[in-house]
């Protein structure tokens, strides 16, 4: 079944297993769900201040028992597993009150799971009774549909993201606060509205411009409004008549910048062709005999053989092997040895010769 007949950009009213099961088999890339937390608050919560806590007492995260609510997950997420494509990821948020029930469930259906993340508030809201722990986290949970299957993964873009480190697994972040947090006639529009940045990373991380990302938990737009901000095709369901409103408005007001795949199409290295170091050689990039530097201003060298081996003193091998071994170096010769450019006798990594040949090869 193709996307055309997807209902693509649009928020679905209903049900979300109905709706699901209505719709074409493997036809869905990334699918974000933040399903009811079951949190089956027994009271009202007040401030010391005497206030009333606006917190999750909602129909929606109601249940008659944990049975019940097992029941319901083991139907929606069979449900998502039936549209999500076999290359497609799924991430479900939760709290301690389901997260474990969640992905027991999840595994038992045949999900593989490939990262906890916890996304760390920076601003929580306080235990104010005082007799626990402030919650200052939740978890999302990312799997696949089948183990080992390939599945879309923009390393290189979130390492650029966190400034050229490597992401970790603790997404440090504030609440949906301030002029984000949506509301009506003064009170929160939704209690469990997520923050954009929350969803930008998971978007960002987990799909490409042009997949279709759904919500079966659609709330108030957050996944269709940071979807189309990063030109992905999206579709929401929701049941209460008040979010879909609250959503689709929320998401007309978006004006996403033009589509261009340099602002939004980012390399996968790991998909380019390999090119090993002996290639330069070949190609006369590189000399036997000439030296290479360790760093842009490092004073450690080595000299190239002629076997495409490299030799730093007493050591010989490729440039991976040579970088380790010298104490606290990391291991990728590619990024970390360079070559004095003939023309401008400036250093440059080698990487970049390594592309010289790439675009000869491509034509361009």
């Amino acid at each position: 079944m193709s996307d055309q007949t997807l209902p693509l950009d649009q928020i679905i009213q209903g049900d979300c297993v109905e709706v699901l099961n209505s719709l074409p088999e493997r036809s869905v890339d990334l699918i974000f769900a933040d399903p009811p937390y079951n949190l089956q608050l027994r009271q009202e919560l007040w401030r010391p201040n005497m206030t009333r806590v606006e917190a999750v007492n909602d129909d929606w995260d109601r249940f008659e028992s944990f049975a019940a609510y097992d029941a319901f997950t083991r139907a929606w997420l069979t449900a998502c597993r039936r549209v999500l494509k076999d290359t497609g990821t799924l991430w479900v948020i939760g709290t301690y009150h389901n997260i474990y029930r969640v992905g027991a469930i999840l595994m038992d259906l045949g999900y593989w799971i490939l990262n906890e993340v916890v996304w760390i508030k920076t601003n929580p809201m306080p235990n104010f009774r005082g007799t626990r722990f402030t919650n200052a986290h939740e978890t999302l949970i990312w799997a696949q549909k089948h183990r080992g299957a390939k599945y879309t993964f923009n390393y290189q873009a979130m390492k650029a993201f966190n400034d050229g480190k490597q992401m970790r697994s603790d997404w440090v972040l504030p609440i949906c606060s301030g002029a984000e947090r949506l509301r009506v006639d003064g009170r929160k529009a939704h209690s469990t509205q997520k923050p954009e940045a929350l969803l930008y990373r998971v978007i960002l991380s987990s799909s490409s411009p042009g997949d279709v990302v759904l919500d079966p938990f659609f709330g108030t737009g957050t996944t269709g409004a940071v979807a189309r901000k990063l030109h992905r095709r999206w579709i929401g369901i929701e049941r209460d008549p008040e979010y879909v409103r609250l959503a689709r408005q929320r998401i007309d007001a978006v004006r996403p910048a033009r589509f261009s795949e340099e602002v939004f199409v980012f390399e996968d290295k790991r998909r380019r062709p390999r090119i090993p170091f002996s290639a330069l050689l070949e190609h006369g990039l590189i000399r036997p005999g000439q030296t290479l530097y360790f760093g842009p201003q490092g004073e450690i060298t080595a000299t190239v053989l002629a076997n495409g081996q490299i030799r730093h003193g007493e050591i010989s091998g490729s440039i991976h092997q040579v970088a380790s071994a010298i104490p606290g170096a990391p291991c990728n010769g590619w990024e970390h040895w360079y070559a004095l450019d003939p023309e401008t006798g400036e250093r440059i990594v080698i990487d970049r010769l390594r592309d010289i040949i790439r675009r000869e090869r491509a034509g361009g």
